[in-house]
């Protein structure tokens, strides 16, 4: 038979529990002890919790809107990385000596994440009706633990000041970011709304005349300088016409002074210069009838040939007149004195139609220079108008960029205003806020260490330690026990078992081993108890005091 096919029965269980009670009994006693002992003198750890409720805001939202819309968790998770900051965290540790007791060791890196491990921020949630989120925070809870209660009550109280006071900075530091932000926005498009605007008026004082809404005032400006125009055109061709007849006129009035001057010195040039106007004066009814055959009466070189004939012919006759006045008996002095003041009247008369002249040549020159200036107006108005539909786009064009700009404008000026109301509302402490609902105070009872699991499990542990010591020893020392596993070792059943005989000394040797042990375990116990009486509690205190641990 297989030595691993051998079980043991209980009746073996039982024998080697009663082979081993007093080691089990010491084992189960020594750990048990050493657990209660531990579990009470683990040092208490108390905690103070302060608890800030998250108040809605005071104003209807739809009346003025707040700057920060955030949800409070959010917030609260920013708000608590602002306030657990190394520079924070080392304040409030040198402020109270929080680990004076291990400065030496405890490196600053140490201590300030052994002092975020004692920090605790719990959030409160309430359920939400149907259709919104599942829960909302409305408040959260601010801890601190330390084995100081006062300790602990006071650097949570601290730590509830830095939430409420970092939450009324972080408001207020948005809704002022939020105001200064719209209103460099707003700064910046009133600018450009001015220069659209200045583009704007130089572009219509550059193309005046040509905007859709002068329209009507070009075109009747082109019509007065049309007219203008035509009105200097007829007045220069009646001051040519007549510098034209006076030309006529003085041909015929000096000729008119050469006859009476040729009349003074003797007649002898008379004859030469009625011959010269008589030969003119067919040349010019010569040519008064080549143009007839071409043109009207109307025609302006008819009519001046005309009036120049009907002066030659005035002439001649004046001429002949004077002729047949004349004395017979040809005296050159004696005809010389009454004709003298007929060339001096001749001479006045060419005198005045050349000044006459003058004047007509000089209205034609400024008729002409006014022509010109008129022609240069009317084309740059011609043109003004044929730029009007290009002129119209590009001002159609500045006009929406100047409705963008505004609309812009007018939209950053009103979330402006919101922003400055906002602002105003963070100020006065009006919109959501922190409150303090319950301010920490001294913890009066430990939250750790669980003193009653601690000795339970010590208990539990002991029982396993008892248990472990007997597997050991059975297993190390390999005693061969009962006629079933010797079967299983020889592979034969013996033919003879002859059980174990007590003797009466064995029997007072164990029970003398047994007083001696339970005498010296009960002498050792009573020393103790004197030497922690005496030397460091009453017993009747330090009762008291593991009563208390253990409630």
């Amino acid at each position: 038979m297989p030595q691993e096919d051998y079980q043991p029965s209980l009746r073996d269980y039982i024998a080697i529990v009663r082979r081993h009670l007093l080691l089990i009994v010491a084992t189960f006693v020594s750990v048990s002890a050493l657990a209660i002992v531990v579990a009470l003198l683990v040092p208490p750890v108390y905690q103070s919790t302060g608890t800030i409720m998250i108040e809605s805001q005071q104003i209807p939202t739809d009346l003025v809107q707040a700057t920060v819309t955030s949800f409070a968790d959010e917030r609260i998770q920013v708000i608590k990385q602002r306030v657990m900051t190394r520079e924070n965290l080392m304040r409030i540790i040198d402020k109270y000596q929080l680990f004076k007791d291990r400065s030496i060791t405890f490196t600053p890196s140490e201590q300030i994440d052994e002092m975020r491990d004692r920090i605790g921020v719990t959030l409160v949630n309430a359920n939400l009706q149907a259709g919104s989120r599942g829960s909302a925070t409305i408040a959260f809870k601010v801890s601190f633990e330390d084995r100081r209660p006062d300790i602990a009550q006071r650097v949570a109280n601290e730590l509830v000041t830095l939430f409420l006071n970092e939450n009324v900075k972080v408001r207020t530091e948005r809704a002022t970011q939020t105001t200064e932000f719209l209103t460099q926005e707003a700064n910046k498009l009133k600018a450009e709304l001015t220069t659209i605007e200045s583009q704007i008026a130089s572009y219509k004082q550059e193309n005046g005349a040509a905007l859709p809404q002068n329209s009507l005032l070009s075109m009747n400006a082109i019509q007065r300088l049309e007219t203008d125009l035509r009105t200097s055109q007829r007045d220069y061709s009646a001051a040519e016409e007549e510098a034209r007849s006076l030309d006529v006129e003085l041909a015929s009035a000096k000729a008119a002074v050469a006859s009476a001057a040729a009349a003074v010195s003797g007649g002898v040039s008379a004859p030469g210069g009625a011959n010269a106007d008589e030969l003119e004066l067919q040349k010019l009814r010569v040519q008064l009838a080549q143009m007839q055959e071409l043109y009207t009466d109307s025609y302006p070189d008819i009519r001046i040939a005309k009036r120049r004939i009907a002066a030659l012919e005035k002439s001649i006759a004046e001429a002949a007149k004077q002729a047949a006045a004349a004395p017979a008996d040809g005296d050159p002095a004696t005809k010389a004195l009454p004709m003298a003041p007929s060339v001096a009247a001749a001479q006045m008369v060419v005198a005045k139609i050349e000044s006459r002249i003058s004047s007509a040549r000089s209205r034609m020159t400024a008729l002409r220079a006014e022509q010109g200036q008129l022609q240069a107006r009317l084309r740059d108005a011609e043109s003004q108008m044929l730029k009007a539909p290009q002129v119209e786009r590009g001002l159609a064009s500045l006009m929406r960029d100047h409705e963008t700009a505004q609309r812009k404008y007018e939209e950053i000026r009103a979330k402006q205003m919101s922003a400055q109301v906002a602002e105003n509302l963070e100020g006065e402490q009006k919109a959501e806020r922190f409150s303090l609902l319950e301010p920490p105070i001294a913890p009066d009872r430990p939250i750790k260490p669980n003193r009653r699991k601690m000795i339970a499990l010590g208990l539990a542990l002991a029982a396993m330690a008892s248990v472990g010591m007997v597997v050991l020893l059975e297993t190390l020392r390999g005693t061969v026990r009962g006629a079933g596993a010797l079967t299983a070792i020889v592979g034969q059943r013996p033919l003879v078992i002859v059980p174990y005989i007590t003797i009466a000394q064995e029997g007072v040797r164990k029970r003398k081993l047994m007083v001696r042990a339970a005498g010296a375990a009960l002498v050792a116990l009573v020393a103790a108890l004197v030497a922690i009486h005496f030397l460091y509690m009453p017993l009747d205190t330090l009762a008291l005091k593991v009563l208390l641990r253990l409630s």
